[in-house]
């Protein structure tokens, strides 16, 4: 906030952090757990009291801080973290202790360094557990010396990252004031007793998580950062490597090829889609209401899957196309492979969050349609999807001209109409199973995949209309005219890699589907003289993409 030395803008933090991605990730995430993470939770799950005494000197550096939520025996399931942090009315004091081995916080960035801790626990105030509260744990004295009842020890080396300070930490009794309580949606009064404005401890749990969505937004940059570097990298030493060719003639730049243009260029389609999928997504947080909250943490959680899985794979191509130079640490692939792996699992493992994208589309449907209940919801979504089908015949499922293959209202309409689909199939067999009276926890197991399914078509619709509105608001340009078919590569290859699906839906026909085939190469051959403005848009210089291959 500027009240205290900031700016408060989400989308120059999160700026930084994609250009410090970039060029070093464990810079990146020491900066995010410092900046992000601790500072965030301090900012957002504490009140005034806090932001007065700790944020001017967090956003200094001068207070040094880490984020301890994730335990050995608990990732994903943070509501049932172990830690507990037991309120003791007559001392005003709060007694945080870690009573196992599997309660110790895992994986904490800044271990080495911090001197506080966010530490996220069981709060128990008379007797009752008022469910998870972050509270201020010192760590360490001002000359870095570890503070009794606390436990700090390495995590050791790991597959990348590892210029960040991951450490396990354990308390034992550590006591520490009632107003290290961050308090901004349950607090202790004087006399002992716990208040909340919001009494549902769900919706209170869930409420304080979803303030902490900005993280989620930057691994998403990052992870895409790591994925840019990768085709940047690649995509130069492609248009420079030469590799075979006609008799009496000069090689071929392998970039020519087509094979190699299929596995470069519509990677290189999504990291556009992606890119203007997050810019919207965290503006739409900077000006975000309380009713928008609940769509940006969906949005996020998937948009954050789908970012960091496709950075992996992308990362791992760009390696394989650059040969056995690709396989050199000097040219950037080993560190950017190694680094960015983690990214699929912090801020949220990728299966799990898609899980919760899933439940909070059937949440939105159910609250949406409140007055027919659940089954009200099913019946309109059916009508949609009819709806939807209704409109496609014969012709139109195996449709081949050009004109109709690069539409936008038929890349909609397809996009559109899988999400529906597998959003109403997913709620009709749910339904089933309530009326057989099976337990909602045992549906959520039988449905699981069926969920991560139709999540992933949510996110890719929600990346498909940010890349239109992205090209409906620029004026006629050469900008424009170069986007267009780097759109039309985006939605047509997003189709073809789902083909197999639509087929089964009876949605295309064979015919339709083979003819997309041939339009997406035949986009890759027209991006092809374009490919080098493309990755140079991204705004990395040689020197910052620190890759050998592309300076000799």
């Amino acid at each position: 906030p500027e009240a205290y030395g900031g700016e408060g803008d989400i989308i120059k933090y999160a700026a930084v952090f994609e250009m410090l991605a970039h060029f070093d990730l464990s810079l990146a995430v020491k900066f995010g757990v410092q900046f992000g993470l601790f500072g965030g939770s301090v900012q957002h799950l504490g009140t005034k009291m806090h932001h007065e005494k700790y944020l001017a000197d967090i956003g200094k550096a001068k207070l040094l801080g880490c984020f301890a939520m994730t335990e050995t025996g608990h990732g994903s399931n943070v509501r049932d973290l172990e830690t507990i942090a037991i309120y003791d009315a007559d001392t005003h004091m709060i007694d945080v202790h870690s009573p196992s081995y599997a309660a110790g916080k895992e994986y904490i960035g800044n271990a080495l360094h911090a001197r506080m801790a966010s530490v996220f626990a069981q709060l128990i105030v008379q007797g009752e557990n008022q469910g998870v509260h972050a509270i201020l744990v010192p760590l360490r004295d001002a000359q870095g010396n570890v503070l009794p009842g606390i436990r700090i020890e390495d995590n050791g080396y790991k597959i990348g990252l590892n210029g960040v300070d991951n450490g396990r930490i354990w308390f034992d009794h550590v006591k520490v004031p009632r107003e290290n309580l961050l308090n901004r949606f349950g607090q202790i009064t004087l006399l002992g007793r716990y208040e909340s404005e919001i009494p549902n401890p769900s919706k209170r749990f869930f409420t304080m998580l979803g303030t902490l969505v900005a993280g989620r937004i930057c691994v998403a940059k990052g992870a895409l950062s790591a994925a840019k570097s990768s085709l940047a990298i690649a995509i130069k030493y492609a248009l420079k490597r030469r590799q075979f060719g006609p008799d009496d003639a000069q090689e071929m730049l392998i970039m020519d090829y087509p094979s190699h243009q299929r596995r470069l260029l519509p990677p290189l389609a999504r990291a556009y889609a992606a890119t203007f999928a997050l810019d919207a997504l965290v503006k739409r947080y900077q000006h975000r209401t309380d009713a928008d909250m609940r769509l940006i943490e969906t949005q996020a959680a998937g948009i954050k899957a789908y970012t960091t899985w496709f950075a992996n794979t992308t990362i791992q191509e760009c390696r394989e196309c650059c040969g056995g130079k690709g396989y050199l640490w000097e040219n950037r692939f080993a560190d950017l492979r190694s680094d960015a792996d983690i990214f699929a699992t912090f801020e949220g493992d990728n299966t799990v969050l898609m899980q919760l994208v899933a439940k909070g589309l059937l949440s939105s449907f159910r609250q949406e349609f409140n007055d027919a209940g659940f089954m009200g919801a099913i019946r309109y979504l059916a009508s949609q999807v009819s709806d939807s089908f209704l409109s496609l015949n014969p012709i139109y499922k195996r449709k081949t001209d050009v004109e109709h293959l690069l539409d936008q209202d038929f890349h909609r309409h397809a996009f559109q109409f899988r999400q529906r689909k597998l959003l109403y199939s997913l709620g009709s067999r749910m339904r089933n199973m309530f009326r057989k009276r099976i337990t909602p926890y045992d549906v959520f197991l039988r449905t699981q995949n069926h969920m991560i399914e139709m999540a992933q078509a949510y996110v890719e619709l929600i990346i498909l209309e940010e890349f239109q509105s992205k090209l409906s608001a620029l004026n006629e340009s050469p900008e424009k005219e170069l986007l267009l078919p780097v759109y039309q590569l985006f939605a047509l290859e997003t189709i073809e890699t789902h083909r197999a699906w639509y087929l089964e839906q009876d949605y295309l026909e064979y015919v339709k589907t083979k003819a997309i085939r041939h339009t997406v190469d035949r986009l890759c051959e027209q991006i092809r003289p374009h490919c080098r403005p493309l990755v140079d848009a991204f705004g990395l210089s040689n020197h910052l993409l620190g890759a050998e291959i592309i300076e000799n």
